[in-house]
């Protein structure tokens, strides 16, 4: 009687093992379809999307060093939210995860916030080009050509061959001059002549040497007048276009050109 007794309650026992695991299955086996679902469809829709993304940065012209970075970055965080809404499909809260995930951004954050706001320029230079690679600018006092842009610094090369390495934040948050951006530059001289020297004449032959000087742009035009008067002499102003790139070395050219034509204009006998 008792062995009859004790095979009755294991009988009982797994029969409600098996409603529980039948209820179980009843409720959760739609959730689980339903967020392999989600699962699936999220990811195939992410991968469209970082396929439009990447259509769209190459008809943005976005810069080559920015591309993988930001598509990876997006990848990453979209399939973080379609692996989290799926999760929170099946039934699973999610409070406890969260104010984790957030207390460690938050920490994150502050630990790295040089660096973030390095990165945050970064992008927004590549994005926004205020320059370019190979564009000629001056910032932080120093001025040079710039090699490559980084996602946290920039390279800059000096006409002297130094590498200045500028964090991003600093090129983002303070005034950059880009002084080649426009495509051409104004050379500006200025020269001296004793007061019994006859301006026309030395403006004509300021115009032809610049004229002759192949360096010296035609348009927009060169501008060349009296700039200044002292005593017995005034001072002549040349303002001529050149090449914004290459500009050190035409100011050396147009310079030599010009003191050469000034030789001869003070050398030459003067009508009484």
């Amino acid at each position: 009687m008792k062995d009859t007794t004790t095979r009755q309650a294991a009988a009982f026992h797994i029969d409600q093992v098996y409603d529980r695991a039948y209820d179980w299955l009843i409720l959760y086996t739609p959730r689980f379809i339903l967020g392999l679902l989600v699962l699936i469809v999220g990811l195939w829709l992410v991968k469209i999307v970082l396929r439009l993304l990447q259509q769209k940065m190459h008809k943005r012209d976005v810069a080559d060093t920015a591309k993988p970075f930001l598509l990876n970055m997006a990848g990453v965080v979209l399939r973080v939210l379609v692996v989290l809404g799926a999760v929170q499909t099946l039934g699973f809260k999610m409070t406890l995860f969260t104010t984790i995930v957030g207390a460690f951004g938050v920490a994150a954050g502050l630990a790295l916030s040089g660096t973030l706001q390095n990165f945050t320029s970064g992008i927004m230079i590549l994005l926004l080009k205020p320059f370019v690679t190979g564009d000629n600018i001056v910032t932080q006092g120093v001025e040079g050509t710039v090699s490559s842009i980084q996602i946290f610094y920039t390279v800059i090369i000096t006409f002297d061959k130094r590498t200045v390495i500028v964090p991003n934040s600093k090129l983002s948050n303070e005034v950059i001059i880009n002084i080649s951006k426009a495509g051409n530059r104004r050379l500006d001289i200025e020269l001296a002549f004793p007061a019994t020297m006859d301006f026309k004449e030395v403006r004509a032959v300021l115009e032809q040497t610049i004229d002759n000087c192949k360096s010296a742009l035609s348009v927009p035009k060169k501008r060349i007048g009296v700039s200044a008067i002292e005593g017995d002499t005034y001072k002549v102003a040349v303002n001529v276009w050149v090449n914004a790139h290459g500009f050190q070395d035409t100011k050396l050219q147009i310079q030599e050109c010009l003191l050469s034509a000034v030789k001869q204009l003070k050398n030459k006998p003067q009508q009484s």
